[in-house]
């Protein structure tokens, strides 16, 4: 009996202490002392609270930390998504506008050569010839431009998302350090 009441006597001095060094609170511990176990040799011995008192507090930080990580993630996860929608979107369009250029030109050799069978001169089949090619190359200049500004603007508009994601870290990063 006076070995458990010895118990008691530290177990309540300890909790005293812990108290008094978490700014004399009570509710500092969040668990009471646990009474004597026995041990395998049949003496007691004693059981101490688990103490939360700082790493609660840390753990939440990193909670919220790991939670901000996922949410940023996925944020850039969209944003790739978003950037490569508008890419394949844009790569089609222009794809559309090659083909049709290469229709186009095609269109123009065909009804080219059909002039060519009606002509009755060298030299009407040479300044044929001569006009074919001079409007292919300025057509094929013109509309290299058009796709070459074409380009310029889809990769603007592809990596917007990309950059507004950048944007974002290092506005997030400069904050944290």
């Amino acid at each position: 009996m006076a070995t458990k009441q010895k118990l008691v006597e530290v177990a309540s001095a300890t909790r005293n202490a812990v108290n008094e060094a978490h700014g004399g609170s009570d509710a500092a511990p969040t668990q009471a002392v646990v009474p004597a176990a026995p041990t395998k040799q049949g003496t007691t011995r004693m059981e101490f609270p688990k103490m939360e008192f700082p790493m609660m507090e840390h753990m939440d930080k990193a909670m919220k930390s790991t939670e901000e990580m996922v949410t940023f993630g996925q944020g850039n996860l969209e944003a790739v998504m978003k950037s490569s929608q508008i890419w394949a979107t844009g790569m089609q369009d222009l794809s559309k506008q090659a083909a049709a250029l290469a229709q186009a030109q095609f269109e123009d050799m065909v009804n080219t050569f059909k002039a060519l069978s009606g002509i009755k001169s060298l030299k009407d089949a040479a300044d044929l010839h001569t006009n074919l090619a001079r409007n292919t190359f300025e057509k094929t200049v013109a509309e290299a431009g058009r796709l070459t500004d074409a380009s310029f603007k889809l990769a603007e508009q592809a990596t917007a998302p990309l950059l507004a994601r950048v944007t974002l870290a290092a506005d997030k990063f400069a904050k944290v350090g």
